[in-house]
């Protein structure tokens, strides 16, 4: 049964979604972009009928509570939110699971934060600090991450992207999972105060140009060795992540306490939506014994 509270951190609130008996090992879940906490509702179940405590939180920025006054969406500041929750919630260390962007917060946190970590898994998106050498080996990258340029178009991405009720922001979905249409819920995600600039901050603070090309670098992207075991899952028919950027990103000697990657075959980007079974299935199997 999934329950909704709140949880306050760095002087916001966030709504959370959350499964599982109170006392059993945590799991946080990080979601992503264009999406919403309710996207880990299948994953919330399985991990909490399996007696994990799931915490699914709303990002910074989707929700009005959670839009900061000073519109600061870096990297390390979404980072600090992930030990806002743990310290709020009386945890010391949890599992941290997350996709695309949630993903991204999650390879910080194991860097910057890893002695709050159990374990880091992440989905669809490949670790940061690799990426501008990645691309230079897999340039098919620049052509699918076209959007990201396009979102730094300030007004003009906001008015593409409401246009047609969100049809853009729709339109995401089947494109990086094909066969997957976008749920209804989106629109009213987005539809609600400050949601889109929030979610286009973190494009515009973290995703530019000059950070993904390696003209610029940012401390999140500051190369540092992940301070918990990992586990990379990404599916073979993702249109927005090239699969074989996770070829030349993920490491062995940048994760110490070991790394472990799954293509989950016939998914896309939104892998833990298409093949829920087969997630759910993965996670339990790591969650209970994380090692390579």
């Amino acid at each position: 049964m999934i329950e909704t509270t709140t949880l306050q951190a760095n002087g916001l609130t966030f709504t959370v979604r959350a499964a599982g008996p109170l006392d059993g090992e945590p799991v946080l879940l990080l979601h992503g972009f264009p999406d919403d906490a309710a996207t880990f509702d299948a994953q919330l179940g399985a991990l909490g009928a399996a007696g994990y405590r799931c915490l699914a939180p709303t990002m910074r920025g989707y929700e009005p509570s959670a839009q900061p006054a000073d519109d600061d969406y870096s990297a390390m500041t979404l980072a600090a939110d992930v030990v806002g929750w743990l310290d709020a919630s009386g945890i010391d260390r949890a599992h941290i699971v997350g996709h695309d962007w949630g993903a991204v917060v999650a390879y910080v946190v194991a860097a910057h934060h890893g002695d709050r970590c159990l374990s880091v898994t992440t989905m669809a998106v490949p670790p940061l600090t690799r990426i501008p050498a990645a691309i230079r080996r897999v340039p098919r990258q620049l052509v699918l991450s076209w959007y990201m340029t396009f979102f730094q178009l300030r007004w003009i991405a906001e008015r593409s992207l409401r246009m047609r009720r969100w049809a853009l922001l729709r339109w995401f979905w089947p494109r990086w999972s094909p066969g997957l249409d976008a749920p209804p819920r989106l629109v009213e995600t987005f539809e609600r105060p400050g949601v889109l600039g929030g979610a286009l901050a973190y494009y515009r603070q973290n995703a530019t140009p000059p950070l993904l090309l390696g003209m610029k670098q940012n401390e999140a992207m500051t190369p540092l060795p992940f301070g918990a075991p990992m586990m990379v899952m990404h599916g073979d028919r993702d249109g927005c992540i090239d699969a074989r950027l996770f070829d030349h990103t993920i490491v062995d000697a940048d994760v110490p306490h070991g790394v472990r990657r799954h293509t989950v075959r016939g998914t896309g980007h939104f892998l833990h939506l298409e093949d829920p079974a087969e997630i759910n299935r993965l996670l339990l199997e790591w969650l209970a014994d994380p090692a390579p």
